[in-house]
C-alpha cells in the first residue's frame, strides 16, 4: 500500500474511534485494535501509524493530558467529552512526538474529526486549545509561521 495523505487521515480517524473505545471501556489495547481491523477495511489505511497513535496515547495519557490542561481555560480534564478528550489526546501525540508532520496538519485533521464526531462547535474549543499546545511543543515551527 502507497502511503498518502488519505491513509494517514484513516488512521487518525480510526485511532481517535479505537482511543474512544478504549477511554469507555477500558478493554485492553490488543482487543480494540483487533476489532478495528477485523470490523474495517484497514486495506486504505496507514495501519502502522493507527498502531503508533492508538498505543502511544495509551502509554502516554497522564503525560498528554498534562500538556494540554493548562489550556482548558477554567475546565479540568474529567468535563471534557469523551469525543474531545480523545481528539485532544491524539492531536498532542502527533504534536509531541510527530515532528514529521505539520502542525497545521495535526491540528486540520483533529478539527475535520471534531466536526464529523463531536458536540457541535466543539472544533472551536479544540482549536484553541490545539492552538496553544502547538506553540508550546513547537515553538520554532508556530513562531516560523508568523
Amino acid at each position: 500500500m502507497k502511503l498518502t495523505a488519505a491513509t494517514r487521515s484513516r488512521a487518525r480517524h480510526y485511532a481517535m474511534q479505537a482511543i474512544y473505545q478504549w477511554q469507555m471501556t477500558g478493554n485492553p489495547l490488543n482487543v480494540i485494535e483487533a476489532e478495528f481491523h477485523t470490523d474495517n477495511d484497514m486495506s486504505k489505511v496507514d495501519t502502522e501509524y493507527f498502531h503508533e497513535l492508538f498505543h502511544g496515547v495509551a502509554a502516554q495519557k497522564s503525560e498528554l493530558d498534562a500538556l494540554f490542561q493548562p489550556h482548558l481555560k477554567n475546565m479540568v480534564i474529567d468535563q471534557l467529552d469523551p469525543v474531545t478528550m480523545a481528539l485532544l489526546r491524539l492531536s498532542t501525540y502527533e504534536l509531541k512526538h510527530r515532528i514529521d508532520v505539520p502542525y497545521k496538519v495535526v491540528i486540520n485533521e483533529s478539527l475535520n474529526l471534531a466536526k464529523k464526531f463531536g458536540a457541535e462547535d466543539s472544533h472551536k474549543f479544540i482549536n484553541g486549545v490545539l492552538d496553544k499546545t502547538a506553540a508550546q511543543l513547537r515553538a520554532a515551527e508556530v513562531g516560523a509561521g508568523k
